[in-house]
Order: C-alpha cells, then structure tokens, then sequence
C-alpha cells in the first residue's frame, strides 16, 4: 500500500479527493524532507513549482515588511498544503514559510499536480474551496486589526495558539513564539507586546517563564478578546 493512502495530509487537505492510482502516481513522484526548526521550506518571491504536503510539526507563514519586520501571516501545521494558491496563479510565492519546530513535508512537482486538475472535478473544488478558506481568514484578520486594540489582538492570539496547537505537559503552549513574533502576528512593536504580556500575568491571566507562556484563566482571557 502507498504511504500516501494512509498520509495524515490525505485526511485533511485536497488531497482527500484523489483515486489510488492517482495517490500512486503522488508517490512515485514525490520528494520527502526533514526541515530542522529555523530552517525555512520556501522563501518569499520564489517559484516553488509544486506544492509542500506537511506530514508533521507547524511552521509560520509570514511577509518583510518594508521595514525590514518579519510579520506573521498564519501558521500552519501538519495535514495542510503549501503553496496551492502560487502554483494555480502562476506566480512566485507570496509569503515565507519557515518551521518552528522540527518538521516531515513532502514535495509534489506541479506537473503531477496540474493533471488532477484535468481528471479530477472533486479535486479541484477542493482546492478551491481551500484557496477560498485561505482568503476569507485573511479577511478576517484585516478586519480584526482594523477595529481590535492591540490588548485584543494579544488575547485572541494567545487563545489561537493554545486551541489550534495545544499544550504542553507543564502546561505551557506548545507553540513557542519569541516576543519579537507574537508581536509581529498582533501588529505591534514587540515592546508593547512585553509590556502587555506582563500586565496579562500581573492580572493572572498568564505565566510567564523564559520563552514560555501560559494560560491560567482562559474565560477571562476571552472576555478579554471580545
């Protein structure tokens, strides 16, 4: 049986949609890496010519900003795709997709990919549908930084990381962003983000330990949020 039939990625991307034998033509024509925390999986304005399946770990999605800010987009973790909307558009890649923690991918010339197109109808609703996804939670957080303040935005942020990626076993979030990130992903100068991580622990919504966060009062962080 192919490792592609039985893939996490396969359950939940685009990919659900394709027949055995197109699982086995992914197979015999797909890439696997390793990609060590930091390492980055593909630049902004580069021309990927396929797209990344993530088999595991979560990596951030992020833009220069013209000050020369890392800004982050999104991130994303194992069961998505990578670089779907550049592929279709013909165009080098938007963003920077860089792990934050150790991660499995697997590369799937655009070739192979593009034939699905032609044979497959569920296939390329699916991957409309995710494209559509993609745009309408960038509308989302446009209008989010438009109209939340920045203390809103961080609550928000905090309570995404730890009901999309979870925990850790003392409890921290499993996602561990340096301040200079989590300041980029609210829009906000990373001082701000410092001194707003330490009013929410004066308040004891969160711990603060090195690097590592966490939620003591989730409710009232939500509240917060709103």
């Amino acid at each position: 049986m192919s490792k592609c039939e039985q893939c996490i990625v396969r359950e939940f991307s685009s990919l659900k949609a394709l027949n055995k034998d197109e699982l086995l033509k992914i197979a015999d024509c797909k890439t696997s890496y390793t990609i060590k925390k930091g390492e980055t999986i593909f630049v902004e304005g580069e021309n990927v010519n396929g797209i990344f399946c993530i088999k595991d770990g979560v990596c951030k999605m992020s833009k220069l900003s013209q000050n020369g800010k890392d800004q982050i987009i999104k991130l994303v973790s194992k069961g998505e795709l990578l670089g779907q909307r550049s592929m279709i558009s013909d165009e080098p890649t938007n963003l920077s997709a860089i792990a934050l923690e150790d991660m499995e991918v697997c590369f799937i010339p655009k070739a192979e990919i593009m034939g699905f197109f032609d044979n497959n109808n569920q296939f390329s609703m699916n991957v409309m549908k995710s494209i559509c996804g993609d745009l309408k939670d960038a509308d989302t957080h446009t209008v989010s930084m438009a109209q939340k303040t920045v203390k809103e935005r961080l609550a928000e942020t905090l309570i995404y990381l730890e009901t999309s990626f979870g925990k850790n076993e003392d409890g921290s979030l499993h996602i561990q962003l340096s301040r200079e990130e989590l300041a980029g992903m609210i829009g906000t100068a990373t001082e701000s983000c410092i001194r707003l991580l330490s009013d929410f622990k004066k308040l004891g919504l969160i711990d603060l330990s090195g690097k590592k966060i966490t939620i003591l009062n989730l409710s009232k962080l939500k509240k917060l949020a709103e």
